[in-house]
């Protein structure tokens, strides 16, 4: 059984290797719209406190339901998060989870189509945030510099970063290709550390004491499964907790309280099977009929959870599997 799924996240690359940042769909950020109300939130939590009954219309309804947050995400509020990976998979439900706790959320992806589907859904649901889309080829450093730039200079900079973006390429360590290699180090690996590093710039800069980095880890990057395919992208996954440690370390030694977060999920339900196994479709639809898989929503919810906590307290790491995996 191979363990994780949550890299559908990343959009597939070509094998020959990174392509070029191109031109952008959205590179101009779009000026912050006024809240508006959304629908009653996806998830169900004792925490958020919504009403047995509330009367009127459905658009009654959702402005009333609109006015409600998360307890412990008030303060949150109008800020802004990026969000890597963001069209499809966990970054989606990430996304949308952050608009409807009424955040200024920048989705990026190297297409962005999915993404201002997802925004336009948001806003018709009349979500409190927003959701504004951003062409991002991630294993592009001026392409991250740009966009972190182009959200300095239209939205102030970054509160939370959420380093969700990864991928998996079937490239074993004795016969895998070097390209496959770079590919997988380059997004789940330099990308990441590209991204953190200018985020925390970002909050430097502007005096911002309580931001969250957060980074989509995987189960992979704890233990390294019997399966030859994934070898290479756990030891990328290995990194990520390994850099998450290191980063909350050199918070705490520039003396401020930005938090570090890694969210290490096992077998999600997306598309990233049919993304590593793309020449053999059934092994791929194979990968999530055996047990019942976590949902991308339910990683949303540990995103949620870790924003919400008090500032004084660091959730370090949250690994969590499906309840019949095995490993």
């Amino acid at each position: 059984m191979w363990p994780n799924a949550e890299v559908s996240r990343a959009e597939p690359r070509p094998e020959a290797g990174p392509t070029g940042g191109g031109s952008r769909l959205n590179s101009k950020l779009p000026a912050s719209p006024p809240a508006v109300t959304r629908e009653p939130p996806i998830f169900s939590n004792p925490r958020l406190s919504l009403p047995l009954s509330v009367p009127g219309s459905p658009n009654e309804v959702g402005r009333r339901l609109g006015t409600m947050t998360r307890a412990g995400m008030e303060r949150w509020r109008d800020r802004l998060a990026l969000v890597t990976g963001a069209s499809g998979g966990i970054g989606a439900a990430v996304a949308r989870a952050l608009v409807q706790q009424g955040l200024k959320v920048v989705g990026c992806a190297r297409t962005v189509g999915n993404i201002e589907e997802l925004a336009a859904e948001c806003k018709s649901a009349g979500y409190p945030g927003t959701l504004i889309p951003y062409r991002c080829d991630l294993s592009n450093e001026e392409d991250i510099l740009s966009m972190f730039s182009a959200v300095r200079s239209q939205h102030s900079g970054v509160d939370i970063c959420i380093n969700n973006a990864g991928m998996a390429r079937p490239d074993t360590l004795l016969s895998g290709s070097t390209s496959g290699w770079r590919d997988m180090f380059n997004v789940n690996v330099l990308a990441l550390s590209i991204c953190t590093r200018e985020a925390y710039q970002s909050m430097k800069e502007r005096n911002v004491d309580d931001g969250h980095i957060i980074n989509i880890n995987s189960m992979c990057g704890h233990r390294v499964p019997p399966q030859s395919v994934i070898h290479f992208y756990s030891a990328t996954k290995y990194a990520v907790t390994a850099l998450t440690e290191g980063l909350r370390q050199e918070l705490l030694e520039a003396q401020t309280h930005i938090r570090a977060t890694c969210i290490s999920p096992g077998l999600v339900e997306t598309q990233f099977a049919f993304k590593l196994h793309d020449k053999d479709p059934g092994e791929a639809a194979a990968t999530y009929e055996h047990i019942k898989c976590l949902r991308p929503e339910d990683v949303a919810e540990a995103v949620i959870y870790v924003l919400s906590t008090p500032p004084h307290v660091q959730v370090g790491d949250i690994q969590m599997r499906p309840t019949e995996q095995v490993t």
